[in-house]
């Protein structure tokens, strides 16, 4: 019996890290990133639809999304960014589904779903148990200023967002906390994907 595991955290926290230790280790992972990336390729009704609500000032002259450009418009206005969520909500859910029935279909012993906004956009009921990479908010905050090459003003805005990690770590089944370095992370995903491979 195959265990549906989601992978979630806050941004910055290290779930990429995760969800790549599970890539190593051979189990398959769906990226709700990849798929919020497939969904807006040119031809795409989710291209369509940003355009129609963002204009050209969004679209690329290779006739991509500009993403940079729609990011800047969705961090500084709410409105706007759960109105984006919910143009393309149905059609990463549906890349998703889809992806995770392919995986099925081998019969591994764990899928994983890494999506950074599970709880926030209802994936609880498509997963069997909720992984949340963690670290304090003052480490979360540091890498990501790091990362970005950001202000502290910009990255407090990214990461307010999304649902505090705090309240994350209550929601989820196993918490990874990756505070320490990358081999401590490690361990603590092996050891969890060794009591569940059988």
């Amino acid at each position: 019996m195959t265990v549906i595991l989601g992978l979630t955290g806050g941004i910055s926290t290290g779930k990429s890290t995760v969800s790549k230790i599970f890539k190593e280790q051979g189990y398959p992972v769906v990226d709700a990133d990849v798929g919020a990336r497939e969904v807006v390729k040119p031809g795409t009704d989710g291209l369509e639809k940003i355009k129609k609500e963002f204009g050209n000032k969004v679209i690329l002259t290779d006739g991509t999304l500009d993403r940079t450009a729609l990011a800047k418009i969705i961090f500084d206005d709410v409105e706007k960014r759960e109105l984006l969520n919910k143009m393309l909500s149905q059609h990463i859910h549906q890349w998703i589904v889809t992806k995770k029935n392919d995986y099925l279909k081998q019969d591994p012993a764990i899928i994983v779903l890494d999506i950074p906004l599970l709880f926030e956009m209802g994936y609880e009921n498509e997963v069997d148990q909720i992984m949340v990479v963690a670290t304090s908010e003052e480490i979360q905050l540091n890498r990501l200023m790091k990362r970005d090459n950001i202000e502290k003003k910009e990255a407090t805005q990214r990461i307010n967002s999304q649902l505090p990690i705090s309240k994350k770590v209550i929601l989820g089944d196993i918490i990874i906390d990756n505070s320490g370095t990358i081999e401590n992370t490690k361990k603590q995903v092996l050891d969890w994907i060794n009591k569940n491979k059988d």
